[in-house]
Protein backbone atom coordinates (compact mmCIF):
# COMPACT_ATOMS: atom_id res chain seq x y z
CA UNK A 1 0.00 0.00 0.00
CA UNK A 2 1.52 3.28 -1.16
CA UNK A 3 0.31 6.82 -0.62
CA UNK A 4 0.02 9.55 -3.27
CA UNK A 5 3.77 10.29 -3.10
CA UNK A 6 4.81 6.63 -3.21
CA UNK A 7 5.43 6.36 0.54
CA UNK A 8 4.88 2.95 2.13
CA UNK A 9 1.55 3.14 3.98
CA UNK A 10 1.14 -0.52 5.02
CA UNK A 11 1.05 0.66 8.64
CA UNK A 12 -2.47 1.96 7.98
CA UNK A 13 -3.76 -1.63 7.76
CA UNK A 14 -2.99 -1.98 11.48
CA UNK A 15 -5.09 1.04 12.53
CA UNK A 16 -8.26 0.23 14.45
CA UNK A 17 -9.68 3.73 14.90
CA UNK A 18 -10.21 6.17 12.06
CA UNK A 19 -10.94 9.77 13.14
CA UNK A 20 -12.57 11.33 10.11
CA UNK A 21 -13.12 14.94 9.19
CA UNK A 22 -16.32 15.47 7.21
CA UNK A 23 -16.55 18.60 4.99
CA UNK A 24 -14.04 18.20 2.17
CA UNK A 25 -13.06 14.70 3.29
CA UNK A 26 -16.04 12.34 2.98
CA UNK A 27 -18.48 14.77 1.33
CA UNK A 28 -18.85 18.28 -0.03
CA UNK A 29 -21.88 20.01 1.50
CA UNK A 30 -24.65 17.55 0.55
CA UNK A 31 -22.79 15.43 -2.01
CA UNK A 32 -21.01 12.31 -0.78
CA UNK A 33 -17.62 11.65 -2.38
CA UNK A 34 -17.14 8.61 -4.56
CA UNK A 35 -15.56 5.83 -2.52
CA UNK A 36 -16.71 7.02 0.90
CA UNK A 37 -19.14 4.15 1.48
CA UNK A 38 -16.58 1.57 0.30
CA UNK A 39 -13.98 3.15 2.59
CA UNK A 40 -16.22 2.99 5.66
CA UNK A 41 -17.34 -0.57 4.84
CA UNK A 42 -13.70 -1.65 4.57
CA UNK A 43 -12.84 -0.16 7.97
CA UNK A 44 -15.66 -2.14 9.59
CA UNK A 45 -14.88 -5.32 7.63
CA UNK A 46 -11.29 -5.21 8.90
CA UNK A 47 -12.45 -4.93 12.52
CA UNK A 48 -11.93 -1.19 12.91
CA UNK A 49 -14.26 1.66 13.78
CA UNK A 50 -14.69 5.25 12.64
CA UNK A 51 -15.59 8.43 14.48
CA UNK A 52 -16.45 11.64 12.68
CA UNK A 53 -14.70 14.57 14.34
CA UNK A 54 -15.88 17.84 12.87
CA UNK A 55 -15.17 21.47 13.66
CA UNK A 56 -18.48 22.49 12.12
CA UNK A 57 -20.63 23.61 15.06
CA UNK A 58 -23.58 24.77 12.95
CA UNK A 59 -25.29 21.39 13.28
CA UNK A 60 -26.07 19.24 16.32
CA UNK A 61 -25.08 15.57 16.55
CA UNK A 62 -28.70 14.66 15.79
CA UNK A 63 -28.55 16.83 12.66
CA UNK A 64 -25.35 15.11 11.53
CA UNK A 65 -26.71 11.61 12.12
CA UNK A 66 -29.72 12.43 9.98
CA UNK A 67 -27.56 14.02 7.28
CA UNK A 68 -25.11 11.12 6.84
CA UNK A 69 -27.82 8.48 7.02
CA UNK A 70 -29.50 10.15 4.05
CA UNK A 71 -26.20 9.67 2.23
CA UNK A 72 -26.24 5.95 3.02
CA UNK A 73 -23.66 6.06 5.81
CA UNK A 74 -24.18 3.75 8.78
CA UNK A 75 -23.85 5.96 11.87
CA UNK A 76 -25.43 6.89 15.17
CA UNK A 77 -24.56 9.36 17.93
CA UNK A 78 -21.62 7.23 19.06
CA UNK A 79 -19.94 7.77 15.68
CA UNK A 80 -19.63 11.53 16.21
CA UNK A 81 -17.61 13.94 18.28
CA UNK A 82 -18.09 17.58 17.31
CA UNK A 83 -16.64 20.92 18.32
CA UNK A 84 -20.04 21.65 19.90
CA UNK A 85 -19.64 18.65 22.23
CA UNK A 86 -16.04 19.59 23.01
CA UNK A 87 -17.14 23.17 23.71
CA UNK A 88 -19.87 22.03 26.10
CA UNK A 89 -17.36 19.87 27.97
CA UNK A 90 -14.84 22.73 28.10
CA UNK A 91 -17.44 25.18 29.44
CA UNK A 92 -18.55 22.69 32.11
CA UNK A 93 -14.96 22.16 33.25
CA UNK A 94 -13.54 25.68 32.94
CA UNK A 95 -16.59 27.94 33.51
CA UNK A 96 -19.04 25.90 35.62
CA UNK A 97 -22.33 27.62 36.40
CA UNK A 98 -21.53 30.71 34.33
CA UNK A 99 -23.90 32.34 31.86
CA UNK A 100 -22.71 32.09 28.25
CA UNK A 101 -23.61 34.51 25.46
CA UNK A 102 -23.53 32.59 22.17
CA UNK A 103 -23.34 33.82 18.61
CA UNK A 104 -24.20 30.59 16.81
CA UNK A 105 -26.94 28.54 15.22
CA UNK A 106 -30.08 27.42 17.04
CA UNK A 107 -28.68 23.87 16.95
CA UNK A 108 -25.52 24.93 18.81
CA UNK A 109 -27.52 26.85 21.42
CA UNK A 110 -29.84 23.88 21.95
CA UNK A 111 -26.95 21.43 22.31
CA UNK A 112 -25.28 23.64 24.94
CA UNK A 113 -28.53 24.01 26.86
CA UNK A 114 -29.08 20.25 26.77
CA UNK A 115 -25.66 19.94 28.42
CA UNK A 116 -26.94 22.06 31.31
CA UNK A 117 -25.28 25.34 30.30
CA UNK A 118 -27.24 28.58 30.67
CA UNK A 119 -27.06 30.27 27.28
CA UNK A 120 -28.31 33.70 26.20
CA UNK A 121 -28.46 35.05 22.65
CA UNK A 122 -29.05 38.72 23.43
CA UNK A 123 -26.66 41.14 25.14
CA UNK A 124 -26.94 40.28 28.84
CA UNK A 125 -25.10 41.71 31.86
CA UNK A 126 -25.14 38.28 33.53
CA UNK A 127 -23.03 36.65 30.83
CA UNK A 128 -19.35 36.23 31.70
CA UNK A 129 -18.39 34.13 28.66
CA UNK A 130 -18.79 34.96 24.96
CA UNK A 131 -18.87 31.98 22.60
CA UNK A 132 -18.56 32.28 18.83
CA UNK A 133 -19.65 29.39 16.60
CA UNK A 134 -19.87 28.84 12.85
CA UNK A 135 -23.10 30.76 12.45
CA UNK A 136 -24.91 29.97 9.21
CA UNK A 137 -27.90 31.90 10.57
CA UNK A 138 -25.96 35.09 11.22
CA UNK A 139 -27.57 38.56 11.17
CA UNK A 140 -26.35 42.12 11.63
CA UNK A 141 -28.20 42.19 14.95
CA UNK A 142 -26.25 39.18 16.20
CA UNK A 143 -22.98 40.82 15.18
CA UNK A 144 -23.96 44.01 16.98
CA UNK A 145 -24.89 42.11 20.16
CA UNK A 146 -21.61 40.19 20.05
CA UNK A 147 -19.62 43.42 19.74
CA UNK A 148 -21.53 44.82 22.72
CA UNK A 149 -20.63 41.74 24.77
CA UNK A 150 -16.98 41.79 23.70
CA UNK A 151 -16.77 45.35 24.99
CA UNK A 152 -17.20 43.94 28.49
CA UNK A 153 -14.79 42.03 30.75
CA UNK A 154 -15.64 38.52 29.54
CA UNK A 155 -13.89 35.29 28.58
CA UNK A 156 -13.97 34.83 24.81
CA UNK A 157 -14.12 31.37 23.20
CA UNK A 158 -14.79 30.06 19.70
CA UNK A 159 -15.72 26.58 18.54
CA UNK A 160 -13.20 26.34 15.68
CA UNK A 161 -10.59 28.33 13.74
CA UNK A 162 -11.53 27.17 10.21
CA UNK A 163 -11.40 30.12 7.81
CA UNK A 164 -13.75 28.64 5.20
CA UNK A 165 -16.35 25.89 4.86
CA UNK A 166 -16.54 24.03 1.52
CA UNK A 167 -19.88 24.20 -0.31
CA UNK A 168 -21.11 23.16 -3.75
CA UNK A 169 -19.91 26.37 -5.47
CA UNK A 170 -16.63 26.85 -3.56
CA UNK A 171 -16.33 28.20 0.00
CA UNK A 172 -18.13 30.39 2.51
CA UNK A 173 -16.62 32.12 5.60
CA UNK A 174 -16.34 29.82 8.61
CA UNK A 175 -15.87 30.60 12.30
CA UNK A 176 -12.23 31.65 11.92
CA UNK A 177 -13.16 34.31 9.38
CA UNK A 178 -16.01 35.49 11.58
CA UNK A 179 -13.54 35.89 14.45
CA UNK A 180 -11.31 38.06 12.24
CA UNK A 181 -14.29 40.28 11.43
CA UNK A 182 -15.03 40.67 15.14
CA UNK A 183 -11.36 41.30 15.93
CA UNK A 184 -11.34 44.17 13.43
CA UNK A 185 -14.29 45.69 15.30
CA UNK A 186 -13.34 44.92 18.92
CA UNK A 187 -9.63 44.12 18.99
CA UNK A 188 -10.33 40.81 20.73
CA UNK A 189 -9.35 37.28 19.70
CA UNK A 190 -10.91 34.07 21.05
CA UNK A 191 -9.44 30.84 22.37
CA UNK A 192 -10.37 28.15 19.84
CA UNK A 193 -11.62 24.85 21.25
CA UNK A 194 -11.90 22.63 18.16
CA UNK A 195 -9.11 21.31 15.96
CA UNK A 196 -6.14 21.92 16.02
CA UNK A 197 -6.46 21.80 19.81
CA UNK A 198 -6.11 18.08 20.71
CA UNK A 199 -9.14 18.21 23.05
CA UNK A 200 -11.50 16.36 20.70
CA UNK A 201 -9.02 13.63 19.76
CA UNK A 202 -7.92 13.02 23.35
CA UNK A 203 -11.56 12.69 24.44
CA UNK A 204 -12.31 10.13 21.73
CA UNK A 205 -9.17 8.10 22.47
CA UNK A 206 -10.06 7.98 26.14
CA UNK A 207 -13.69 7.11 25.46
CA UNK A 208 -12.73 4.31 23.04
CA UNK A 209 -9.84 3.10 25.24
CA UNK A 210 -7.37 3.46 22.37
CA UNK A 211 -3.70 4.41 22.29
CA UNK A 212 -2.60 7.20 19.90
CA UNK A 213 -0.67 4.71 17.76
CA UNK A 214 -3.86 2.71 17.11
CA UNK A 215 -5.58 5.72 15.52
CA UNK A 216 -5.25 7.82 12.39
CA UNK A 217 -6.81 11.19 11.52
CA UNK A 218 -8.10 11.73 7.98
CA UNK A 219 -8.75 15.30 6.89
CA UNK A 220 -8.29 17.93 4.19
CA UNK A 221 -6.89 20.86 6.19
CA UNK A 222 -3.33 21.25 7.36
CA UNK A 223 -3.93 23.89 10.02
CA UNK A 224 -6.77 21.97 11.73
CA UNK A 225 -6.96 18.24 10.92
CA UNK A 226 -3.27 17.53 10.37
CA UNK A 227 -2.00 19.87 13.08
CA UNK A 228 -4.37 18.17 15.55
CA UNK A 229 -2.72 14.84 14.86
CA UNK A 230 0.70 16.43 15.30
CA UNK A 231 -0.32 17.78 18.71
CA UNK A 232 -2.08 14.59 19.82
CA UNK A 233 0.67 12.21 18.67
CA UNK A 234 -1.62 10.52 16.13
CA UNK A 235 -0.72 9.63 12.52
CA UNK A 236 -2.48 11.69 9.85
CA UNK A 237 -3.70 11.36 6.28
CA UNK A 238 -4.24 14.51 4.24
CA UNK A 239 -6.69 13.99 1.37
CA UNK A 240 -6.53 16.35 -1.59
CA UNK A 241 -10.31 16.40 -2.08
CA UNK A 242 -10.82 19.54 -0.01
CA UNK A 243 -8.89 22.63 1.00
CA UNK A 244 -5.22 21.55 1.03
CA UNK A 245 -3.22 21.11 -2.17
CA UNK A 246 0.14 19.45 -2.74
CA UNK A 247 1.64 22.93 -3.04
CA UNK A 248 0.26 23.81 0.40
CA UNK A 249 1.79 20.65 1.86
CA UNK A 250 5.15 21.19 0.19
CA UNK A 251 5.37 24.84 1.25
CA UNK A 252 3.79 24.56 4.70
CA UNK A 253 5.29 23.72 8.08
CA UNK A 254 2.64 21.15 9.03
CA UNK A 255 3.29 17.80 7.33
CA UNK A 256 0.87 14.85 7.20
CA UNK A 257 2.13 11.32 7.78
CA UNK A 258 0.52 10.20 4.52
CA UNK A 259 -1.10 11.88 1.51
CA UNK A 260 -3.92 10.42 -0.61
CA UNK A 261 -5.91 11.92 -3.45
CA UNK A 262 -9.20 10.90 -1.79
CA UNK A 263 -10.78 8.41 0.59
CA UNK A 264 -11.36 6.16 -2.45
CA UNK A 265 -7.59 5.81 -2.80
CA UNK A 266 -7.27 4.93 0.89
CA UNK A 267 -9.99 2.27 0.46
CA UNK A 268 -8.21 0.83 -2.57
CA UNK A 269 -4.96 0.60 -0.64
CA UNK A 270 -6.57 -1.02 2.40
CA UNK A 271 -8.23 -3.59 0.11
CA UNK A 272 -4.93 -4.72 -1.42
CA UNK A 273 -3.71 -8.20 -0.41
Amino acid sequence: MLDYTGKNAEKLKEKTLYLLDMDGTIYNENEIFDGTLDFLDTIRAQGGEYIFITNNSSKSVEDYVEKVRKMGIQADKENFYTSSQATAMYLQEQYPGQVVYCMGTASLVQELRQAGIEVVTEADERATVVLLGFDTENTSEKIRNTCIMLGKDVAYLATNPDLVCPVSFGYIPDCGSMSIMLKNATGKEPFFIGKPEPIMVNCVLKKRNKRPEEAVIVGDRLYTDIKTGERAGVDTICVLSGEASMEDIQNGEVKPTYIFQSVREIYQGLSED
